[in-house]
Formats: structure tokens, C-alpha cells, sequence
């Protein structure tokens, strides 16, 4: 069984988890109390070490890394000692900071290091120090972990190392991931393809670090049906059997064939641009809740992450976009949720519009 710790949480909260402990370890700083170390645990390639880097450059943090599964010996913690003065001294390593923070030391895949290594870092976590070494002032340690046990080839980490630390389990969110990837300007018809198929997401060969290789492998295939083949090989390259037969059979249905946030806003003839195309895509013997859920998905995070203003008429689009007699009304009542719960004040005046809020009303 494999095991984790702390509460299972999503990007976004692990993102405001850290800053707050990040925030409870300075003030601890402050008053010449010890600082508490953040363990980040979750499966392989869902994106823990990239969280992390990510949250260090968008908040100015300096970032030493380190991946002790590659450590060999004590000295590659400690550093090789020299003699000065007819005394041994140790010179640090390469990778310990030497300017005051803020800063994060990233412990990657802590237990997949070598026992020994372990017993040696433990010090570091107390102390935030070894004997040959310590960090500079405001200088954070956050470690992550593969799950305990299970499939994973890890190092059991025992409970004097576990208390030592704060911790909390990442899980996949696809919202959050579609978010991340639009903004990281991954492949459209990638970021569509998870949308309407997240249950394909598992433990093993299909992650999210592996399917983001697979989609920056096709970007470059403007016709992906035509290659089809070549498509077939690339994803068997990285994903499992089942995701690959999915991901052909969508490209098979044209389904990769969506309107893009930017062709919805800035359609001239809405109804002809943009919603009898959708209605014959969606409108089956069952409406495709998945699809209308996707693309609405990408529009979401299109208009809230976008700097410049919605012009009057990218407003209108997008009113009517949520006003179309094709989305079931539990699926609209979803989005006018999120919509309402937007920090972005433009999005929400479309909720101000009689029409939608009658069919929102009724739903």
C-alpha cells in the first residue's frame, strides 16, 4: 500500500500552503526559533518540482537544488574537508547558498536517497545546518516525495525524520492543469484531449509530465490526422496503450477541431462562426457534456489570465457563448459558479445579462 502524508490538495493550495508556512518560518526567524522544513509528496511526474521552482521565480526566491538519490558518499552532503592552520576544515559544496535568502533549498525526491545520505540530512532539517555548513538567513528547505511503499523503489523514511517536517499529498486537478498548460502554451488539442479524457491520468505511464512531452512532440503536426501513424509511434513513446488508442480515436472524430477562447471572442457572426459548428460537434444522440465542459474550461482561464480589457463586442460573444440552447442547464449553473467566484470584475457583468439569468434561474 502506498502511503503519503498530510492532506491531499491540489496546485493551487499547495501553492498557498507553502507560502504560509514560508511566512510562519520567517517570523520563527525573527525571533531565534527553529524553522520547519515542507515535505511535498505525490505520485511521479505530476509536477511537485516544477510547483516549486515555479513558486520560487514568481515571488523573487533565490533556489538551490539538490537530488540526494545521486549522492554517493557523506562528502557530497558535507563537502571535502582541507587543512588550514594544521586544522581540518570542510569547504561546502558547490550548490549551499551563500547570500541571505529569501531563497528555497529543494530537496528533491528525498527518499529515494541512499539510508546513510538520509541519517545525514536529518541534522539539516532540525537545524538548517551540518557541521561543515549552514544556510544563510531566510533560506527555506522544502523537500519533495514519492509515495511510501507500493511500486515505488524509495527509502522508508522513520518517524524521528517524518516529524521533523510539515506535510501535504499533490494530486491532479484538470482544471488547474489546463490553467497551467495555456499558459505554458502547450498544444491546444492536448490540453482538449485531457479535458474530455482525465480519466486516463493514472500512476503508471500516462502523468501529466508525460503527456505534456507527447503534446510538444506533435505540436509541430498541423494535420494530425494525416499522420496519424507517426502520431501513433510518438505516443507510444511515452504514454500507455490506452491513452494512445484514445488520443487517435479523438483526433478520428475531429475532435481536435474546437474553437479556440480567441475564435469565440472574436467572432463577427457568432451564430455562424461559432455555435451551428459547435452544435453539430456536440448535439449527438447525448449532448457531449465533456466537449462544451472543455471548451468553456479554455475560455475561462483565457479571460482570466488575459491583461487587456474584454472589448464590447468579445463581451457580447461571450454572453452568448453561455446563453447557447446546447449546454444542459447543471453544466451552465457550474460555470456561472466559477464565473461568479472569479476575481477577474468584467467576467462577472455577463451575469448581469436578463437572458442569462433567467435560464441561470431556472436551472
Amino acid at each position: 500500500m502506498a502511503l503519503t502524508y498530510g492532506t491531499s490538495a491540489k496546485a493551487s493550495e499547495i501553492t498557498r500552503f507553502l507560502e504560509h508556512f514560508i511566512k510562519i518560518n520567517q517570523k520563527a526567524e525573527e525571533k531565534g526559533n527553529r524553522k520547519t522544513p515542507v515535505c511535498i509528496w505525490g505520485t511521479h511526474g505530476i509536477g511537485k518540482t516544477e510547483l516549486i521552482e515555479e513558486f520560487a521565480a514568481s515571488r523573487g526566491f533565490q533556489m538551490a537544488y539538490i537530488a540526494p538519490a545521486q549522492f554517493e558518499e557523506m562528502g557530497d552532503l558535507l563537502g571535502m574537508p582541507k587543512i588550514v592552520e594544521d586544522k581540518t576544515h570542510f569547504a561546502p559544496p558547490e550548490w549551499v547558498p551563500q547570500q541571505k535568502g529569501p531563497g528555497i533549498l529543494l530537496i528533491d525526491d528525498v527518499n529515494r536517497a541512499d539510508d546513510r545520505i538520509l541519517r545525514g540530512i536529518m541534522q539539516l532539517l532540525q537545524n538548517y545546518e551540518l557541521a561543515s555548513w549552514k544556510l544563510p538567513p531566510d533560506w527555506h528547505i522544502v523537500l519533495t516525495a514519492n509515495p511510501d511503499g507500493g511500486d515505488y523503489s524509495v527509502t522508508p523514511l522513520d518517524e524521528a525524520m517524518i516529524t521533523r517536517m510539515r506535510h501535504i499529498t499533490m494530486i491532479f486537478d484538470v482544471k488547474e492543469w489546463a490553467k497551467w498548460a495555456d499558459k505554458k502554451g502547450i498544444d491546444p488539442r492536448g490540453i482538449h484531449f485531457v479535458l474530455t479524457h482525465k480519466e486516463l491520468i493514472n500512476e503508471s505511464r500516462t502523468t501529466p509530465r508525460t503527456l505534456v512531452h507527447f503534446f510538444e512532440s506533435i505540436a509541430n503536426i498541423k494535420d494530425l490526422k494525416k499522420k496519424k501513424n507517426l502520431v501513433q509511434l510518438l505516443g507510444a513513446a511515452s504514454l500507455d496503450k490506452e491513452t494512445v488508442a484514445a488520443f487517435i480515436n479523438f483526433i478520428d472524430q475531429n475532435s481536435d477541431e474546437f474553437p479556440s477562447p480567441e475564435s469565440i471572442l472574436n467572432a463577427i457572426d457568432f451564430k455562424n462562426e461559432i455555435y451551428l459548428p459547435l452544435r453539430q460537434k456536440v448535439v449527438r444522440e447525448q449532448i457531449r457534456n465533456d466537449i462544451l465542459s472543455a471548451i468553456s474550461t479554455r475560455l475561462l482561464n483565457h479571460v482570466q489570465q488575459s491583461k487587456s480589457p474584454l472589448s464590447e463586442q468579445q463581451l457580447l460573444n461571450l454572453t452568448a457563448f453561455f446563453k447557447m440552447d446546447i449546454f444542459p442547464a447543471d453544466l451552465r449553473f457550474l460555470i456561472a459558479q466559477e464565473i461568479a467566484s472569479s476575481s477577474k470584475k468584467q467576467l462577472k457583468e455577463i451575469l448581469t445579462d436578463p437572458d442569462l439569468s433567467k435560464l441561470l434561474l431556472t436551472a
